[in-house]
């Protein structure tokens, strides 16, 4: 089955957890679990198994229900843990996809070209960078594919930009289902 994951690459600070590592957190798992996703940390300054990571960030929030949809993401396998890629990404997360505003043209994919492709069995890896300068040039170079939600350039706060890309590949994905004659909801 395919699957998308949305993936926050750590830039803040790889040897402490600080509020803003916790708030991308829990905001990015209710819209992970809303709309299908896996959600990945990669880089984080966190130790043990997503369970347990998943217990703790909760109980320092109350965003997404005190974390409750971190820990269903957790007891469904669909919360993962990931080392700073030395040579690629773990290979069953999928097409490595870098998400920015300055798509190098060679590899540009479009969200509609993603949503496509993920209904035809392709699963993607979309990294989020999360910290003042995004992700770093080396995950430009590494990732497959570079995906400007907008479509416009337009630059969005963490946060939005999850969750704008999140629903935006579901929608298209929904909509080529429709049209397809596979109506659904979120399948």
């Amino acid at each position: 089955m395919a699957v998308l994951t949305l993936a926050l690459y750590n830039t803040y600070d790889v040897k402490r957890l600080h509020e803003a590592h916790l708030r991308a957190i829990a905001r990015s798992a209710p819209i992970a679990y809303a709309y299908g996703y896996h959600l990945a940390l990669v880089g984080f300054p966190l130790e043990g198994k997503p369970r347990e990571v998943a217990e703790e960030v909760g109980s320092h929030t109350t965003i997404g229900e005190g974390g409750r949809y971190l820990l269903e993401l957790a007891s469904r396998n669909r919360f993962h843990l990931l080392e700073f890629p030395k040579r690629g990404f773990p290979p069953q997360f999928g097409t490595p996809v870098a998400t920015t505003r300055k798509p190098s043209g060679e590899k540009e994919i479009t969200p509609l070209e993603l949503a496509e492709r993920n209904l035809r069995g392709e699963s993607f890896l979309l990294l989020i960078g999360l910290g003042r300068h995004g992700l770093p040039k080396e995950i430009f170079k590494l990732a497959r594919y570079h995906m400007d939600v907008t479509g416009k350039r337009v630059s969005l706060e963490t946060c939005t930009a999850i969750g704008a890309i999140a629903v935006r590949i579901v929608t298209y994905r929904e909509a080529l289902k429709w049209r397809s004659g596979k109506r659904t909801l979120h399948g």
